[in-house]
């Protein structure tokens, strides 16, 4: 166990320089993921890493469907249900049934159980992944939303699908009208299960006297006890994690109140859902060399035929499921014809290419039990399906996310929404703020303005902001100021604020003032580049 814990922590840390790389040279860390679990099952010497699969299910994908959740805007989401739903249930119902009746006529062996369960695995796209491969590109904001809430509920519905072909599998029996009925009353109390339970942790957050610490570490456990809550009762976990996640991130300006329970809670997610990412990949990178030998040199070919076929099958499905649900609708409704922009040619080309699978359908993968019984019968198919699921994987990740980037300069989509511009969006809330702080000085505080000193330095210093974001905000409405003279001033801005750094660094280390204060001027330069780069730097 000491070995396998510190192979691991010596791939975790490797893998992590990979992606190091992959920033610097500036492709998608999933990419080198995908490479490197690939990459990891060539290293001789390698041990068989064994993990129970129920373990692997419950350690990853809860958390995994919760900060999906977190990040999701309900305002946006339910804007674009419409497309987000016929993406997310639709189209992962549809590609389940073609995978699970083309597999099981291709696959000597195959059951139409083991397509479905097939199908269900290789159904959902990974926003993570196509979020990343875009990130800096120009495209409209409304279609990264699409993609964001598509792989939230898609993630909900194709482990629903995966649930019930699993006990397909096992029982050797389906009904698809009792399946159906089934999958409704599941789902549906799962949402029940996800609003209590969220109603629960939201008084939990509210009401006792938690700090940063504890709400951080009551974030990490909830999407646990969420799943576990539900599973007791025989309900779907995964819409419970995801509506609990829907319901706290909507309500999370009342219960999160303070700068560094929000900034210790990003990082404690940051962080946690980025190692757990790396550690799917290094876990089928530790289990690939097994699933290669128990299929023997022959099926290994046969594996890799099959799993390009079924690639090919889930790339050329997304696109003729896309383009029909982004133009009929508009043919038949009006309303939808006055009320949206039309999507063209470009924004389904864009949605359709996006649908790369990632660690969500490894993690799914993985989580298929070695045996059908207590008996030791071996679970027909495993390392198959295991094997496919990489391929697809493989060749959605690394093929579509290397070609992707092209394809957008290529088109020159552009920004079709009618939405003001992030920065400037930026710069009005903060004048917005701004003056009701001064409104609230000037109401409340009129003859403390004269007598404290502090009092009216800050309603000085609020008036200078508002000037200021009021007049680049002007310039850049009115064209007079060029984009390349906003990022030259941003640069300016991070410059300073890079120096600044570098100060109170030598400050502790000549002992100036105590660490304490000096973290706490961090901690402002931090808040002040949130200021300039929104959510990134």
């Amino acid at each position: 166990m000491h070995h396998n814990l510190l192979l691991i922590l010596f791939l975790l840390f490797a893998v992590m320089m990979l992606v190091l790389l992959a920033k610097k040279i500036k492709i998608a860390y999933p990419i080198f993921l995908v490479i490197a679990g690939l990459g990891i099952s060539f290293i001789p010497g390698m041990p068989v890493l064994k993990l129970d699969p129920d373990i692997i299910f419950l350690l990853f994908l809860p958390p995994l469907l919760y900060e999906a959740a977190w990040y999701t805007s309900w305002t946006d989401f339910w804007k674009w249900k419409r497309p987000i739903s016929l993406l997310a249930f639709g189209l992962v119902f549809f590609t389940s049934l073609v995978v699970a009746y083309i597999s099981s006529s291709m696959i000597p062996g195959f059951t139409l159980a083991l397509g479905f369960l097939l199908g269900g695995i290789v159904s959902p796209p990974d926003a993570v992944a196509a979020a990343t491969v875009m990130k800096g590109l120009k495209i409209p904001k409304r279609l990264l939303t699409i993609l964001e809430g598509e792989s939230l509920v898609n993630d909900a519905a194709s482990l629903i699908v995966f649930r019930f072909a699993l006990a397909a599998v096992i029982t050797g029996t389906f009904s698809m009208q009792e399946a159906t009925g089934q999958f409704f009353l599941v789902a549906g109390m799962g949402v029940v299960v996800g609003i209590i339970g969220g109603n629960i942790m939201y008084a939990i957050h509210r009401f006792l006297p938690t700090n940063p610490a504890i709400d951080a570490a009551l974030t990490v456990m909830t999407p646990y006890i969420l799943f576990l809550a539900a599973e007791q009762f025989h309900f779907s976990g995964v819409m419970a994690v995801v509506t609990g996640g829907l319901f706290i991130s909507w309500r999370s300006h009342e219960i999160f109140k303070t700068g560094s329970t929000r900034l210790n809670m990003l990082g404690v997610w940051t962080t946690m859902i980025f190692v757990m990412n790396a550690l799917v990949f290094i876990l089928i990178g530790l289990e690939l060399p097994e699933i290669v030998q128990g299929l023997g040199k022959h099926l290994v070919y046969k594996g890799l035929k099959y799993g390009i076929l079924i690639s090919l099958i889930v790339i050329v499905l997304r696109f003729l499921w896309v383009y029909p649900i982004a133009h009929i609708p508009r043919f038949l409704f009006k309303k939808i014809r006055e009320n949206e922009p039309s999507p063209g040619w470009k924004g389904p080309l864009i949605t359709s290419y996006a649908g790369m699978r990632g660690v969500v359908s490894l993690a799914t993968a993985l989580s298929i039990p070695m045996y059908l019984d207590d008996k030791g019968t071996l679970f027909p198919e495993r390392n198959m399906i295991i094997f496919i699921t990489f391929v697809v994987i493989f060749i959605t990740l690394v093929f579509q996310g290397l070609t992707l980037p092209l394809i957008i300069k290529w088109i020159n989509i552009g920004e079709i929404d009618d939405k003001i511009p992030e920065d400037q969006q930026r710069k009005r809330i903060q004048i917005r703020l701004d003056e009701l702080g001064l409104n609230h000085i000037n109401e409340k505080y009129q003859t403390e303005i004269s007598r404290n000193e502090l009092i009216k330095f800050h309603k000085n210093t609020l008036e200078n902001e508002v000037s200021n974001n009021q007049k680049s905000f002007d310039s850049v409405e009115c064209h007079t100021t060029k984009k390349e003279e906003v990022e030259q001033y941003n640069h300016l801005l991070l410059e300073i604020h890079d120096l600044q750094r570098k100060e109170l660094f030598k400050m502790r280390k000549h002992k100036e003032f105590e660490d304490s204060e000096i973290r706490k001027a961090e901690l402002q330069l931090d808040l002040n580049d949130l200021k300039v780069t929104g959510n990134e730097h």
